[in-house]
C-alpha cells in the first residue's frame, strides 16, 4: 500500500475490497426510478408493516444456543437426505393438468405452468455465501444440474439474499435466452454478472410483466435485502404472483406475516398452489420469517380465509440458517396442515406433483432425523389453526 492510498475515501477503499459475488449497487437511472417508488422513503425501502431486520435480544445469547454442540447437531440430518431419483425422466412429459411444480430445495422451485417453465429462486451453489470457503453449507445435492434442467421461460428473484441470489447460478443462467424477473434495483447484481438489461423486468410492488402469455406481479412481503456489511436497502424484496391462462400460482420468497397476505389474494387469488416460506424462523427474528402456523395462516389469508388448493413448503431442508432443528419446519407444516383441513405437498427435493393429482404426503424427514419436541402442540380441543386470529396462535416468537 502506498501512501497515496491512505488518502483514498473509505468508501472507495470498502468497494475495492468486494469481491464479485457481493454484487452491484444501483446506480444512475436505476437509482433514480427506486427514488420514485412510494415504497422508497428516508432513502431505503420500506416494509408494508414496521419490522425489525437485525436479530432482538443478546447477542451472546444468541451465540450460545446457535453454536452450542449439541443445538448444532439437533440441526442438521443425521443421514443422507433421501433427494428423488428421476427428477429429470420425471421432468420429460409436460403436465398433465397442466401445472407441475418441483421443489428442488430450499426455495428454488421449478413451476411449469400452462406450458411455460418459471424457476424461482434458483440456488444451485453449495454455499449461501459470498465466499467459497465459509458459510452455510449444502445439506443435499441438487437433484439435478442446471444444464439438465433444460430451457426455461423466466427466472423470477424475490430478494437480494446469499440463499436466493446465487452468483454461479445467475452466471450460468447468463448464458441462456431466458428472462429475469426480479424486484427494483436487484437488476444492478444481474447486470454485473451478465444479464442484458433487455432480458430483465425490474419491478416495483404490484406491478406487472407478461412474458409469452404469463402475468409475473411483484407483491408485497415483509422482508429486508442486503449482500454486505454496508447494507443500503437500495433494493427491494418481494412475493410473487404467476398467473397463465388457467393456472395461478404464490410465491411468498422471504417474509415475516402479516395482514398485506388478505389483500394479495382478494386482488390476486385464489391460487392453485403457494410456495410459502415456513423455516429459518427465529424468536431473534419473529418479523421477517415465518413460523409454519403463520404460514398456513399465511396460506389461507390468501385463499380468501378457508382451505383451498394446495401449499408447497419452501425455505428449509437445505441450508441451516436458524436454531431450530432441522426438520422442525415440515413437521410443524405437517401438523398445521392437518388441523385447518388444508392440502399439504411434501415433496423429496426434486420430487414433481401435480397440485391437481396424488400429491406426496410421505414424511420422509424423519428417517433421517433426531426427534422432535413439537412445543407448538395444543391440548385436544384447542381452537383450530383456520379459526385462530394470528395474535392467538402459537407462535415461535412467543413460546
Amino acid at each position: 500500500m502506498t501512501g497515496a492510498d491512505y488518502l483514498l475515501p473509505f468508501r472507495t477503499k470498502l468497494r475495492s475490497m468486494r469481491t464479485e459475488s457481493f454484487g452491484a449497487d444501483p446506480a444512475g437511472a436505476r437509482m433514480e426510478r427506486i427514488r420514485r417508488s412510494p415504497h422508497f422513503v428516508d432513502g431505503v425501502f420500506q416494509n408494508p408493516v414496521g419490522a425489525r431486520t437485525r436479530p432482538s435480544g443478546s447477542t451472546v445469547e444468541f451465540a450460545k444456543i446457535y453454536f452450542h454442540k449439541e443445538q448444532r447437531a439437533r440441526r442438521t440430518p443425521t443421514g443422507t437426505v433421501p433427494v428423488h431419483a428421476t427428477t429429470l425422466a420425471d421432468l420429460a412429459a409436460p403436465p398433465a393438468t397442466g401445472l407441475r411444480l418441483t421443489w428442488m430445495g430450499h426455495s428454488s422451485v421449478l413451476a411449469e405452468i400452462d406450458g411455460r417453465r418459471i424457476l424461482f429462486d434458483p440456488v444451485w451453489g453449495e454455499r449461501c455465501s459470498p465466499f467459497p470457503f465459509a458459510g452455510p453449507k449444502r445439506l443435499h445435492p441438487t437433484p439435478l444440474s442446471l444444464a439438465a434442467l433444460g430451457p426455461v421461460d423466466v427466472v423470477v428473484i424475490s430478494h437480494d439474499h446469499y440463499d436466493h441470489l446465487d452468483l454461479p447460478t445467475i452466471r450460468a443462467l447468463a448464458g441462456t435466452d431466458t428472462v429475469f424477473a426480479v424486484p427494483l434495483g436487484v437488476g444492478a447484481h444481474l447486470e454485473r454478472w451478465g444479464v442484458p438489461p433487455s432480458r430483465m423486468h425490474e419491478l416495483d410492488w404490484n406491478e406487472t410483466a407478461t412474458v409469452a402469455g404469463i402475468s409475473l406481479t411483484a407483491t408485497p412481503a415483509r422482508h429486508f435485502c442486503g449482500r454486505g456489511l454496508r447494507n443500503q436497502q437500495h433494493t427491494l424484496w418481494a412475493s410473487w404472483v404467476v398467473t397463465g391462462p388457467d393456472h395461478r400460482i404464490y410465491h411468498s420468497g422471504d417474509t415475516g406475516y402479516f395482514p398485506g397476505f388478505r389483500d394479495i389474494g382478494a386482488e390476486h387469488g385464489p391460487f392453485d398452489a403457494t410456495m410459502i416460506q415456513i423455516g429459518a424462523y427465529s424468536e431473534y427474528w419473529p418479523d421477517i420469517h415465518m413460523t409454519p402456523a403463520e404460514g398456513m395462516r399465511a396460506h389461507l389469508d390468501l385463499q380468501g380465509g378457508h382451505p383451498h388448493g394446495v401449499l408447497l413448503p419452501i425455505h428449509w431442508g437445505t441450508f441451516n440458517l436458524a436454531p431450530h432443528p432441522w426438520a422442525e419446519p415440515g413437521e410443524w407444516t405437517k401438523d398445521a396442515g392437518e388441523e385447518a383441513g388444508q392440502a399439504v405437498a411434501f415433496p423429496r427435493p426434486g420430487e414433481p406433483f401435480e397440485p391437481a393429482g396424488k400429491l406426496p404426503a410421505e414424511a420422509w424427514w424423519r428417517a433421517v432425523s433426531q426427534p422432535i419436541a413439537h412445543p407448538w402442540r395444543r391440548p385436544r380441543g384447542a381452537e383450530s389453526v383456520a379459526e385462530t386470529s394470528r395474535g392467538d396462535m402459537d407462535l415461535a416468537g412467543e413460546r
